[in-house]
Parts: C-alpha cells; sequence; structure tokens
C-alpha cells in the first residue's frame, strides 16, 4: 500500500487546520470542537455549524480524520454525538502544514514583517 504525500493536501484551509489542531489532543465531538477554535484562537476564529460540518464531511472523505465509533464512557454524554479523531495521515498533515507556516513566518522575520506590523506600516 502506497503511503499519500501530506503535502499534497497543503495549503489547508483556516478552519481544517483549526479542527486538525483540536483534534491533536484526542477525540471531540462538533460542539467540543467548535468550543476549542475558538478558546484557542481567543475569539479570533468562529465557524458556524455548516463551516464545521461540512469540512467534517470532506476531511472524513480525504482520509484525515475519522469516527470514533462507541464510546467506551459515555456518562452523562448524547448518544446522537458523533466523536471524530485523527487518522495518522490526518497528523502527518497537520505537521506538514505547521511546518509549512513556520517557514513562512521565518520568512516574514527575516524582512522584518513583523516588527513593521507591530510598529504600523507606513
Amino acid at each position: 500500500m502506497q503511503r499519500r504525500d501530506p503535502l499534497s493536501m497543503l495549503p489547508l484551509t483556516p478552519a481544517v487546520l483549526h479542527i486538525l489542531l483540536a483534534l491533536v489532543d484526542g477525540e471531540r465531538h462538533g460542539y467540543s470542537i467548535m468550543q476549542e477554535v475558538v478558546a484557542r484562537s481567543e475569539g479570533t476564529m468562529r465557524m458556524g455549524p455548516g463551516t464545521l460540518y461540512g469540512s467534517i464531511k470532506r476531511m472524513l472523505a480525504d482520509g484525515l480524520i475519522e469516527e470514533a465509533g462507541e464510546r467506551t464512557d459515555s456518562k452523562g454524554d448524547d448518544e446522537r454525538r458523533r466523536y471524530y479523531r485523527l487518522t495518522d495521515f490526518g497528523l502527518r498533515v497537520v505537521r506538514a502544514e505547521v511546518a509549512r507556516l513556520e517557514q513562512l513566518v521565518q520568512v516574514a522575520h527575516g524582512k522584518k514583517m513583523l516588527w513593521q506590523l507591530e510598529g504600523g506600516l507606513s
């Protein structure tokens, strides 16, 4: 079986990147993913259910995530909730995207772009 190249999926949309980052810590259901994204972005990134579940549908088809299946500890949890987790391929893709973005930030540092933004562009 040939391994897929994570670079073939890049660049990721902001929504997909945030969802993958939310799932790095473990399985989550949709509402929990939305809460994680808002918290980690300090409120600057919000996604509605349409964006979230549309992205999840595409990510499932692309093999980036999978449904987690039966919950072993479902006390107080709604049985209708679907939990999602990263696949090995999804983890490789998010790592590749973070490395790509890190390289861009290094270029921006080299051009003193981040300093210019802090001091204001003229």
